[in-house]
């Protein structure tokens, strides 16, 4: 996790520094707003962005908005105007961290804005199989496609690949094809420069480029328009890139990983996907398993949730019972590892005990059993559109609210989530996460 500090923050920067850096985070200071724009511009890059409270916060929060950089922004100070602070949460901060900063705290508002944990936690042997195959072929230049469900852990094990090769020590740099709309994604991937479009007001360094030396993730690659499939075709095969509105041809060094959850050779034959991208994309293939089928990682992911959230929201730790192991391992589990980590987080916050029982984690229904082991909900005889809404909804309340877990889950884009759930506040049926 990179993390840029912006601001003085009252001689505080060292002590807050420290204490990143002691959770994993790599961090690089600058002294205001405009430099801290420069810094993201440039494509020097961060996960996550402190800022001096006592700065101009509302010039940095309102740029990244209007030059559509993606990054949380933490507010921070010392003894600060509590209106101030509730004005920055409001203007887009994520956060509000008050200094001399608690190590306890910094970590988890790390932990909570920033990207999943990225460790593989396993057992089961074709997990196993799976990380021997990907640790031989990581120190190769090979581009690799990983595929697999929605939440099967494409994009661990991506970052496990680069954490095995010759780049580890430069950018892993990540972006998401699906959750960007397509008239931004050009920008997102290739940079631009000043003037290009409306809100250009600076030259801007794309994903490309950020990731120059280092391992470049497309995630759901199948989600690209193919106008923009074109231009990435380019990029692979030549290694040379384009920005928006620019005339001279950028020189790139990177490897490419892209994960898709569709069959890629459907999206081909139906003319969704370039087929001779594909071919550059699959130099070699990872396919990921569902949850389903490697029973033998449920309880060692389900014990590591449980202690994670458990640290997380700063409460003694909680046991999962007998019987709930054996809940766990008969449930269907269609969101795989990112269903198990959110009905983890669920359940350390409903157990009244210090032990998990199975309702904690399920409820009173108790879980989905898979077919092998059990008979799934009886849908005959409702309408399509109904069943469809409750699906959509449960799963947002499954995912206290997440909206982009939620959309991953079900198997769908962030942006048709969206369209749902207005079409549900349009028809008066307004959910609390709306």
């Amino acid at each position: 996790m990179r993390l840029l500090i912006v601001g003085s923050l009252n001689g505080y920067v060292s002590t807050a520094a420290k204490i990143a850096i002691s959770n994993g985070a790599k961090v690089s200071h600058v002294p205001d707003v405009d430099a801290g724009l420069e810094s993201l511009r440039s494509g020097k890059g961060a996960d996550m962005v402190m800022v001096d409270l006592t700065l101009d916060i509302f010039k940095f929060l309102s740029a990244v908005k209007n030059e559509r950089i993606v990054i949380p922004v933490i507010a921070c100070g010392v003894n600060p105007d509590p209106e101030r602070a509730a004005e920055a949460i409001r203007a887009g901060a994520k956060e509000y961290v008050s200094l001399p900063p608690d190590p306890e705290l910094i970590a988890a508002v790390l932990q909570a804005v920033t990207k999943e944990d990225l460790q593989v936690i396993h057992s089961d042997q074709k997990t196993k199989e799976i990380l021997t195959f990907a640790t031989r072929i990581a120190p190769s230049e090979a581009n690799i496609l990983i595929t697999g469900e929605s939440g099967t852990g494409k994009e661990v094990m991506a970052n496990f690949i680069h954490q095995q090769s010759k780049r580890k020590e430069r950018p892993f740099i990540s972006i998401n094809c699906a959750a960007i709309p397509e008239n931004l994604l050009e920008s997102e991937l290739f940079g631009h420069e000043k003037g290009s479009f409306t809100g250009a007001v600076a030259r801007r360094i794309g994903k490309f480029e950020e990731a120059s030396g280092g391992t470049l993730l497309l995630d759901e690659v199948t989600e690209m328009h193919p106008r923009l499939q074109a231009k990435l075709l380019r990029a692979v095969q030549e290694r040379v890139i384009d920005r928006v509105g620019g005339t001279n041809p950028v020189r790139i060094d990177i490897r490419i990983v892209a994960t898709s959850n569709r069959n890629m050779l459907e999206a081909v034959k139906a003319q969704e996907f370039r087929e001779d991208l594909y071919f550059r994309l699959n130099v070699v293939n990872i396919h990921m398993p569902s949850l389903r089928e490697r029973v033998g990682d449920i309880e060692p992911l389900a014990n590591y949730f449980a202690q994670k959230y458990c640290d997380l929201n700063l409460i003694s730790q909680k046991k999962i019972s007998s019987s709930a192991l054996e809940a766990l391992r008969i449930h269907a589990w269609p969101g795989n590892v990112r269903e198990l980590e959110n009905s983890m987080h669920r359940a350390v916050l409903m157990a009244p005990e210090d032990i998990i029982m199975p309702e904690d984690i399920f409820g009173l229904n108790g879980p989905l059993q898979s077919e092998k082991s059990g008979t799934a909900p009886i849908l005959v005889g409702r309408k399509v559109a109904e069943v469809e809404k409750e699906l959509i909804l449960h799963t947002l309340d499954h995912c206290l609210g997440n909206r982009t877990h939620a959309a991953n889950i079900l198997g769908i884009s962030i942006r048709t989530l969206r369209n749902k759930l207005k079409e549900y506040s349009d028809s008066n049926i307004t959910p609390g996460y709306l």
